[in-house]
């Protein structure tokens, strides 16, 4: 009988693994990108709910992009003697020029306490930078 919660969960999870969608041309592509342990995933496109975590798929022109940010922080030996916390934000870029057939990066990473991140296109070009929100 273990046998079975352990198969729903790992059918459950395959879901979230499956393979990215082609990308349609007529719309501009945003990858995620973010350090190896900390979690980066796409939340809202213009205040709307993104149904795949692992990208953005944006019309062309202007929008708003939030994704949520998880990375690690240290104490540093203070509090709880050094143990490892997260701390979790929203990044959010608003860019106005999304071209089509066009793919960009949204990079995040931490520089100790403080997200940052940014809107990069093909030749790896800042185009906006991000705003971290609700950081907790």
């Amino acid at each position: 009988m273990r046998l079975l919660p352990a198969l729903l969960l790992a059918l459950g999870l395959s879901g979230c693994a499956g393979p990215l969608p082609a990308p349609d041309p007529n719309m501009a592509w945003v990858e995620l990108t973010a350090q190896p342990s900390d979690i980066f995933m796409s939340d809202q496109l213009d205040g709307e709910r993104t149904p795949d975590g692992r990208y953005f798929q944006v019309s062309p022109g202007a929008h708003e992009l939030e994704a949520r940010y998880e990375f690690e922080i240290s104490s540093g030996g203070f509090g709880d003697f050094g143990d490892t916390q997260y701390l979790r934000c929203t990044l959010v870029i608003n860019y106005d020029d999304f071209q089509p057939g066009r793919r960009y990066l949204f990079q995040a990473r931490s520089l100790g306490f403080t997200p940052q991140g940014w809107l990069r296109d093909e030749d790896y070009t800042v185009l906006a930078r991000a705003e971290a929100e609700h950081c907790y």
